[in-house]
């Protein structure tokens, strides 16, 4: 995902895109654990993933202050 795609999405997309991330990241953990997950890479994108969207909504909530 982009940051550009980010920026172009509401507050309530981007919460339900921050869920859908963290629930992927959970499923992704759950099968590096029990050896299932062939691209362990995957969860280094998934976590940065969240980590732009998370920035996009506290500058979104800084600016509204």
């Amino acid at each position: 995902m982009r940051a550009s795609d980010v920026n172009d999405m509401t507050n309530g997309e981007l919460n339900q895109k921050l869920s859908e991330l963290k629930e992927e990241l959970f499923n992704l953990r759950f099968q590096l654990a029990t050896g299932q997950l062939d691209n362990t890479s995957r969860i280094k994108l998934v976590r940065k993933d969240i980590a732009r969207v998370k920035t996009v909504l506290r500058e979104r909530q800084i600016k509204a202050v």
